[in-house]
């Protein structure tokens, strides 16, 4: 038991869209992801998903709208809603949300990543 350096652990990340668990909380997990370029069309039907930027932005993208997300800031997308993700540059982030959740909701495809990746 001790602190994670999140720096540490982003550095073992060395491709994007794959999300990898760091840490849990009763049935919540904590993951590290880099993203770049353009994620897929996706909803997640049974839960909330939390993205905190920790470095460059990011936007998540709506039907209608679209949210820029900094460093430094906090964003949850309601269940249920269909979403993209998109970063113009590579941006680093946490994405909080229930352990066995999908990374493309109910779009399984090549960008879908395994679950329970620890690093």
């Amino acid at each position: 038991m001790g602190p994670i350096n999140l720096a540490a652990k982003l550095a073992l990340i060395g491709d994007h869209w794959h999300p990898r668990v760091i840490a849990e909380l009763n049935d919540i997990q904590f993951k590290l992801v880099k993203f770049e370029g353009d994620f897929v069309w996706h909803q997640h039907d049974e839960t909330d998903e939390a993205f905190l930027v920790l470095e460059g932005e990011m936007e998540v993208v709506f039907r209608d709208h679209s949210v820029l997300v900094r460093k430094g800031e906090l964003f949850v997308v309601p269940q249920g809603v269909e979403h993209m993700t998109r970063a113009n540059e590579e941006c680093h982030a946490m994405i909080i949300e229930p352990r066995g959740v999908v990374n493309t909701g109910d779009a399984v495809g090549v960008l879908t990543a395994p679950l329970d990746d620890w690093i």
